[in-house]
Formats: structure tokens, sequence, C-alpha cells
């Protein structure tokens, strides 16, 4: 009888460490967007084309594109996208501000370092690099 409790103690135990050591942290990216570390690029200027039109890509275009554009934003083009980013639409609803409707709507906030990427392109300039 103490070999039947001893196991059910030890498997029990087994199992609870297994389900402990299986945190939700591990899927940080998943969970908030991307990286979580701290941003390793630390260039001023912010290419266009290679890192701001693929966030776009991923979390923008699929809504505010076509004829029909939700909350009629419109990008998908340098132009659009210039014109969302000038009138501070853009940053305000990535950075979550006050006063902005947060996107991308339905998944998790971008990542430190896409927002940053976003905010040194505006103030890069809006470059089309």
């Amino acid at each position: 009888m103490k070999k039947i409790k001893l196991g059910i103690l030890v498997t029990g135990t087994a199992l609870m460490i297994s389900f402990m050591s299986s945190c939700y942290y591990d899927k940080a990216d998943l969970l908030y967007g991307g990286a979580t570390g701290p941003c390793t690029d630390t260039s001023t200027t912010v290419s266009y084309s290679l890192k701001i039109v693929p966030v776009f890509q991923r979390y923008c275009y699929s809504c505010h594109t076509g004829s029909f554009p939700s909350g009629n934003i419109q990008m998908g083009t340098y132009a659009t996208d210039k014109a969302v980013a000038q009138s501070g639409k853009l940053y305000g609803s990535v950075s979550y501000a006050s006063g902005y409707s947060a996107m991308p709507q339905g998944s998790p906030k971008l990542s430190t370092c896409q927002i940053a990427d976003i905010k040194k392109w505006i103030d890069g300039g809006l470059l089309n690099n």
C-alpha cells in the first residue's frame, strides 16, 4: 500500500512540475507581438522598404487597402503610408496614445522595436528608401 501511495505522490509531483515549467512566458513573442527585449538596431534612419513595409504588410494592409479601407484610413502605397504617418494617426495608433484607436485592431500591440522603427522613420523625414 505504501508503494502505491508513493507512486501516486511521485507521479503527481512530476506532473505538477511539468505543468509549472511550461510557463506562458515561453510564448511572449506570440502574446506581445514580437521581440520583447531591447532593440538591437541603433541606426538613426530606418529603411521604408526593408523595415516599415513588412510591418505594414503583416499588420495594416489587410484592413487599410482597397475600395473600402477600415476607418477610412487608406494605406498600401508609399504616398498613402506617408500621409497617414504625417497626420499623426499612424504613430498615435500603434503606440496606443490617448485619443487614437489602438492598432492593429484584433492583434497584439506591435513590439517595442517595431514601434521604435516607425517613430525613427517618421522622425527621419518619412524617406522612401
